[in-house]
């Protein structure tokens, strides 16, 4: 079955088995592909459909993929075109599924917080090398002109500490009203606490939860409307094998991380109706500055805990800078989750961190079954 006011008749370039439909204002673009109709086209569009208020146009698209999360991220692309220029990018869907290449290939827009140093810094580079654009947030006016200086067009710094809750709201629909729509939001802003648990102050572990925590919770739940509107989005939430594992000297931190690793594991489940993915990406040991100068130590003050903690300490110290992980491959890593029209809810990077998350997820397995007897006793 075919209708369709088309330069190049769609049966003829090879698609496969799928559904294929847009409508434009003064313009009608109706193409119903059906070689092999495992999605029926009226099943289909509701999910694809997004109206775009002036003048009710409509722009759709279910192309021979059974490739969900690329059709829906075309959806989008189409929706944020004018009016004349939705058929093209139809056109070159269509050229791209012919040649069995990803339908959808754009430049995105990413916002990323703390963006003056570690992955935050890699990952923008990245990104702007890649084409994309990147809006950063920074705390001061000389991280701010630096963080531009990388480039004149794509990068667009914002002055803001992610604990300033009362100003994130702001912050961000201003980002959306100037900037256009935002794809991806990347939470990457936060520090390591180290501190022996019996010797840190309650304050020190509000500190480093305001950052870590409520900070990208913050930032998120000011995306979540705009991505939830346009039923696109990414979230990359940075984490850390310490979401998983735990060592001596970083109770606040683990804590921290096991904290939002769970919302972001609870919040994919949320906003995967709408075509927003969320990913928590569990970094091991890079060359970053995390245990460097951007660590915050509580000075040590029991000498009970010199013989077990001050090696851990020291070792931590002497590692600074010799790390295994490359911040680089981690953000080309990154990008490749950001391109994948099918994220993972979790990420490792680096084989440590994968050696050490394997061995722990092992020994809990095993003592889950060492007390399974018990743990059934409870029923009824």
């Amino acid at each position: 079955m075919q209708r369709f006011n088309h330069p190049r008749p769609i049966q003829q370039q090879g698609i496969g088995p799928g559904v294929a439909y847009a409508r434009g204002s003064g313009q009608v673009v109706d193409a119903v592909i059906q070689q092999r109709p495992a999605h029926p086209f009226e099943q289909v569009r509701p999910l694809f459909e997004l109206q775009q208020g002036r003048g009710g146009e409509v722009a759709a698209c279910r192309l021979a993929h059974d490739d969900d999360g690329q059709v829906r991220k075309l959806a989008a692309v189409i929706a944020q075109q004018p009016a004349g220029r939705r058929e093209a990018v139809l056109h070159d869907a269509l050229d791209r599924s012919r040649d069995h290449k990803p339908i959808v290939d754009r430049d995105q827009t990413l916002f990323i917080t703390g963006v003056s140093s570690g992955f935050g810094h890699a990952l923008a580079k990245e990104a702007l090398a890649a084409g994309h654009r990147v809006i950063g947030t920074v705390r001061s006016e000389a991280d701010l002109q630096a963080f531009q200086a990388l480039s004149i067009d794509n990068a667009h710094g914002v002055l803001l500490d992610v604990t300033d809750f009362d100003r994130i709201d702001s912050v961000v629909a201003t980002v959306e009203a100037t900037h256009g729509p935002v794809d991806v939001l990347v939470n990457n802003a936060g520090y390591g606490h180290e501190g022996i648990f019996e010797e840190s102050p309650l304050e020190d572990m509000r500190l480093q939860f305001d950052v870590n925590v409520f900070g990208a919770v913050a930032v998120t739940k000011a995306f979540v409307p705009f991505f939830r509107q346009r039923r696109a989005g990414h979230i990359l939430n940075i984490t850390s094998m310490g979401g998983t594992i735990t060592m001596p000297g970083i109770a606040y931190y683990c804590g921290s991380k096991f904290a939002l690793e769970g919302i972001s594991d609870t919040l994919s489940k949320e906003l995967a109706p709408f075509n927003i993915f969320v990913t928590a990406v569990a970094p091991g040991s890079f060359r970053t500055d995390w245990a460097g100068r951007s660590m915050q130590r509580t000075p040590r003050s029991i000498a009970d805990y010199d013989a077990s903690f001050d090696p851990v300490r020291k070792a931590r110290e002497d590692k600074s800078g010799k790390q295994l992980g490359d911040p680089r491959k981690a953000a080309q890593a990154m990008l490749q989750i950001i391109a994948s029209p099918a994220p993972p809810a979790h990420l490792l990077l680096g084989s440590d961190a994968l050696s050490l998350v394997r061995d722990k997820l092992k020994r809990a397995a095993s003592e889950i079954d060492q007390w399974e007897t018990l743990t059934r006793s409870t029923d009824h």
